[in-house]
């Protein structure tokens, strides 16, 4: 609070009782401090993620609750502790109440963090934001600790794994994003390079379990992991997003890599490749063709394939069948330079004698197509299976007419 002196500079309120009678009261003012539009949004995406937000803060309880609720952090039912509240708490009352919990107002450091080691007794995965030597602990504690890049001290910012470079929590759920969608590519790419390894594998054994020649030369067989799956995979791994990740629960801490629902595409990808790339050799050769080309024809029904392949990693459940595809112009680079790889693996003809091919006749090119596709349509109907059992969204609530 402040006074005027008339005809006088502004003057301390404890000054009054020196100036009764002289100085007039003008009025009160306040500051707000208002969080970032995107903020409320960002924390709104959280939840949608399975992710909860929680307010640590060292304001006042009932200021920590005002702001959490514009936030959308504090909703009905949940409650405010404060830090002589929040001492009086055992570790079983605390653990207890972790979910009814918003707001953590008026917390020193060591309170900071105990509230992170209660939330990681339970299994969760904590990340802490900060800015101040205070924070520090916590942020050391937190199994991803992050500072602010603008505000934040030299000591929060040793304390933390992360830097915020802007100060915005909005670039923190952005960051989880964007980590959503490098872990799911590389699940792609897992995916892709186990079901056609474990293709040819069979393709090998089946060949040498009932007597026949080997289907492909070894040179073949090393043209086909260091060039045909080389011009895509790294590729796959730049894929953009499919736009559901933040509707995606978390991954659970120690999830491996082929994970069942991956294995079960695995169970169809596989003997799909295998039965064509097989099925073509035993069909080839039991029609007399010349082993040269029979052995041609079977290296490339299993390059082909492996493109089909490509495409259907590209998602899980959405058809490969559309045009998306070419948002991801490396990946489109990759297939085109496949192709061309390869064709002049069987129509050069120094090539072709490194690589023990010869050229196949055009009318072939189709059927071969034709018979390498048969894994592009077991995984379409999986996928559509798949979709037809999701629970539909329910549609959106309407807004409600704004009122005067």
């Amino acid at each position: 609070m402040v006074a005027m002196v008339r005809g006088g500079p502004l003057v301390p309120a404890d000054g009054f009782s020196q100036l009764r009678g002289r100085a007039v009261l003008l009025g009160l003012f306040g500051q707000l401090d208002p969080p970032r539009p995107e903020v409320a949004e960002a924390v709104e995406t959280c939840r949608k993620a399975g992710i909860r937000a929680v307010m640590v803060t060292g304001d006042h309880k009932v200021t920590g609750r005002a702001v959490a609720g514009m936030l959308g952090m504090a909703r009905e039912g949940e409650i405010s502790v404060d830090g002589p509240e929040l001492a009086r708490m055992s570790e079983g009352d605390l653990a207890s109440k972790l979910d009814t919990i918003a707001v953590f107002a008026r917390v020193h450091p060591a309170q900071k963090m105990r509230i992170v080691e209660a939330y990681q007794r339970r299994g969760d995965v904590v990340a802490m934001t900060g800015d101040g030597v205070n924070d520090a602990p916590a942020l050391a504690r937190a199994d991803v600790g992050v500072a602010m890049g603008l505000t934040g001290t030299d000591v929060a910012k040793e304390a933390a794994k992360i830097i915020v470079t802007d100060d915005n929590f909005a670039t923190i759920v952005s960051a989880v994003e964007e980590g959503r969608l490098v872990y799911r590519n590389i699940k792609k790419v897992v995916l892709y390079l186990f079901s056609t390894s474990m293709a040819e594998v069979l393709v090998l054994t089946a060949a040498l379990v009932l007597g026949y020649p080997p289907p492909l030369a070894a040179v073949q067989i090393l043209w086909i992991n260091i060039v045909t799956e080389g011009t895509v995979t790294v590729n796959l791994i730049m894929e953009r997003s499919e736009g559901d990740e933040m509707l995606q629960p978390p991954i659970p801490r120690g999830e491996p890599l082929l994970t069942a629902a991956l294995l079960r595409r695995v169970l169809f990808m596989t003997p799909s490749i295998a039965l064509s790339t097989f099925g073509w050799f035993v069909v080839r050769t039991s029609q007399g063709v010349p082993a040269e080309q029979v052995r041609t024809e079977t290296f490339t029904v299993l390059a082909v394939c492996q493109w089909f392949n490509v495409l259907n990693c590209r998602s899980a459940t959405a058809s490969a069948l559309n045009f998306r595809v070419l948002t991801n112009p490396w990946l489109v680079t990759g297939l085109i330079l496949s192709n061309l790889l390869h064709m002049a693996v069987i129509f050069l003809p120094p090539l072709q004698a490194v690589f023990h091919t010869v050229a196949i006749p055009w009318k072939q090119v189709f059927a071969i197509g034709a018979a390498a596709s048969l894994v592009l349509w077991v995984e379409e109907i999986r996928k559509w299976i798949v979709r037809r059992s999701l629970p539909r969204a329910a549609p959106a609530p309407q807004a409600p007419t704004p009122r005067a």
